[in-house]
């Protein structure tokens, strides 16, 4: 026993000692702290100190777009059999990966160096300070490097973020489990507020506000909510559960003027904001949330919200038909909210149609591209709260002596029966989910081989067909309203085709419009003559389904072969003499 504990002490030294000289600052922290006390568990739900650990996620800063396997770093020796969600991260959980338990073994990196204390307790009181120095040091960029196979000077050359998660190691009815808040917000979904029941100290507290950003970076935004209370499963899977290193070598740039949304025109959209509280909104005195869009006032009323939690928010409303930008302001007259203004950009999709193809093009030095990897968003979730009074009568006694005599009398109890009930809330919970397939053949009046086989310089068309399924009213959501396609020999860029809607709803269909060079004013995409044989795959991004959630959005992509060109389908000879 004393060796252990000497041996703890060294190392505990050690640690401080190599944080405040040894390592030197690498990056730059977008982390904040906070916490609070926790409750004493069971031999069947608990978690103890120090059983944790940090999800590290390698991000590429232009597109938002992790680039490594996540991995998990603890000073722990957690058992390999424990329930895990595999190595997802928060921005692959926001991009549509679903929650997936999963009992393949758990692997995990133990640095050297040990982390510092992330969750706070009674017995743990984490630094700021030092959990910066940490993940902000060069021994932690080289280390992360190592662990995920990428090279050191490429991963702090500026391009590329950490995302940091805290993870916890628990046990839950009885089961060895780890999770990150993330995570544990959406088991707690999935359990109804199971979770939420047994540990609510640690999984809505301590765990989601252990780390959790300074200032908006990778499209989540900062917290300013308290940082020592209890908060909902929708604000850790909004905004909390989360740090970011950015590397002090990044390349200075000027300050965005992108807008934080872009619509299309005359489209139905949905603009929402998250309005959290820390004391309940009753029926008696409920919420109203008020939208300025272009001159016109949409004020959401008759919300309620149990205390430390909150809801979505919103409002749908069509763009006009002409491209322009745009603030959106929001008030509330209870409560905070997740924003106050949202920059707009209303842009029109039928501006950079192809060119005339020609007979004479060329393009000797073709090289296939890469097809690229649209952000894909095929599911949300969302719930709004309702409330309902559960009556409890409680007799409220006032006794009174009444006097019948000189020394006799008889006490009697005057009171009354009050209410002391209290506001049951109920979270419905609504989900949406789109699909879609397409079908690509050639021009029906092209000489084409089959439908899956053409000659270059001839036209193919693209049909598209969605469904959207929801449990939700109509007032929460809208189908698909827009497809747009996107071809290879412009390499996926510069130019690309809109579609029509051919049928509307919840089950839209699209097809591309008409094209301008077509003798016949056919719905195709003509394919350039030059397009050496083999596969030509067309991609087509599905958009405009929106939730409170946000917009669904599917890409899909479909090939035909290519072998020959037109100019085989001619036949030139000299004119028979007479």
């Amino acid at each position: 026993m004393k060796k252990t504990f000497m041996r703890a002490l060294i190392l505990l030294l050690f640690a401080a000692l190599f944080i405040n000289s040894a390592i030197y600052a690498e990056g730059d922290g977008n982390i904040d702290i906070g916490g609070g006390g926790m409750g004493s568990g069971t031999d069947q739900n608990y978690w103890n100190t120090n059983d944790e650990g940090v999800r590290v996620t390698v991000i590429r800063a232009t597109d938002q777009i992790p680039v490594t396997t996540s991995i998990d770093f603890t000073n722990r020796s957690p058992s390999n059999s424990l329930i895990h969600f595999g190595k997802v991260s928060k921005i692959h959980y926001r991009n549509g990966t679903q929650l997936q338990p999963s009992t393949a073994p758990y692997t995990y990196v133990q640095p050297s160096e040990p982390i510092p204390y992330i969750i706070k307790s009674e017995r743990a009181q984490p630094s700021l300070e030092e959990i910066k120095q940490y993940f902000c040091s060069e021994y932690v960029a080289k280390r992360i490097a190592s662990a995920t196979g990428m090279d050191y000077d490429t991963l702090i050359n500026g391009n590329y973020k950490l995302l940091i998660e805290p993870i916890a190691y628990i046990t839950f009815q009885g089961v060895q489990m780890t999770m990150t808040a993330h995570e544990a917000a959406l088991y707690d979904q999935l359990l109804s507020g199971g979770l939420r029941s047994k540990m609510v100290s640690l999984t809505h507290q301590n765990l989601p506000l252990a780390i959790f950003l300074e200032t908006p970076d990778l499209g989540f935004p900062a917290w300013d909510g308290s940082t020592n209370s209890r908060v909902s499963n929708d604000q850790i899977i909004s905004s909390l559960g989360l740090g970011i290193v950015r590397f002090k070598d990044a390349p200075t740039t000027p300050p965005s003027t992108e807008t934080s949304l872009k619509y299309r025109t005359d489209t139905d959209v949905i603009t929402s904001v998250h309005l959290s509280t820390s004391t309940q909104i009753t029926p008696k005195s409920p919420a109203s949330v008020t939208f300025s869009i272009m001159g016109s006032s949409y004020t959401v009323t008759n919300i309620v919200i149990p205390g430390g939690d909150s809801q979505v928010v919103w409002v749908k409303w069509r763009t006009p038909s002409k491209p322009q930008t745009t603030s959106i302001q929001i008030t509330s007259s209870n409560g905070w909210l997740s924003e106050n203004t949202i920059k707009v950009s209303i842009v029109d999709l039928n501006q950079n149609p192809p060119p005339d193809p020609k007979a004479t093009d060329q393009n000797s030095s073709y090289v296939p591209p890469s097809i690229p990897s649209y952000f894909n968003q095929p599911s949300a979730s969302w719930g709004v709260w309702s409330a309902s009074w559960h009556t409890y009568w409680v007799w409220i006694s006032k006794w009174q002596w009444y006097t019948t005599g000189k020394d006799t009398g008889y006490w009697q109890d005057n009171g009354h029966w009050q209410d002391d009930g209290w506001w049951d809330y109920t979270r419905a919970s609504y989900v949406a989910t789109l699909s879609a397939n397409q079908s690509l053949i050639p021009d029906p009046k092209s000489p084409s081989l089959s439908p899956t086989q053409m000659k270059s310089g001839y036209g193919i068309e693209i049909n598209t067909n969605t469904a959207l399924s929801s449990n939700a009213p109509s007032s929460h959501i809208t189908g698909a309203q827009h497809a747009i396609s996107y071809f290879p020999e412009f390499a996926y860029q510069k130019y690309w085709r809109l579609h029509d809607v051919k049928s509307s709803g919840y089950s839209s269909s699209f097809w591309l419009k008409p094209n301008e060079y077509s003798t016949y004013q056919s719905r195709v995409h003509f394919t350039p003559i030059w397009f050496p044989d083999g596969f030509y795959t067309p991609i087509t991004r599905i958009l405009d389904a929106w939730t409170p959630e946000g917009m669904l959005t599917i890409q899909l992509q479909s090939s035909i072969a290519i072998s020959g060109n037109l100019f085989s389908d001619w036949h030139i000879a000299p004119e028979n003499p007479k």
